[in-house]
């Protein structure tokens, strides 16, 4: 049996390096997840996640030089969990206003991203979901 624990889960990744993101995304798909989009650029955001439900984010603070932080704040204020990957390491400051969101940094191992979306979507090591058909 292996745990999966981001079975079924449709993620937003928000990273605009290339090679990054596919990382991320081929990541996500290898621990589970059903659905993934990613977007590079925040005039794409719009487009890219029009009529799409996400049960989770991966966000990069900074898309092409632009901030992030509004959109984490309206992804919060619906109540969809998300971590921050990010190369920036001021998260005290930065970050402030998202207390218990997991900030991983870049560059971070792949174990500790799944973890971070593990644990915001509750599915934490103990509660990991099952592959299906074992």
């Amino acid at each position: 049996m292996t745990a999966l624990p981001l079975v079924g889960c449709r993620i937003l990744i928000l990273e605009d390096e290339y090679l990054i993101a596919m990382d991320v995304e081929e990541l996500c798909r290898d621990h589970g997840a059903s659905d993934t989009v990613l977007i590079g650029d925040l005039d794409a955001l719009e487009a890219g996640t029009a009529g799409r439900h996400f049960d989770v984010a991966v966000i990069d603070a900074m898309l092409n030089g632009r901030s992030t932080l509004d959109f984490a704040r309206q992804i919060q204020e619906r109540d969809i969990p998300f971590v921050f990957a990010t190369g920036y390491d001021d998260a005290t400051g930065r970050f402030a206003d998202f207390p218990g969101v997991p900030v991983v940094g870049k560059p971070y191992a792949g174990q500790q991203l799944i973890e971070a979306i593990a644990s915001v979507i509750g599915r934490g090591a103990s509660q990991a979901t099952l592959e299906p058909n074992t």
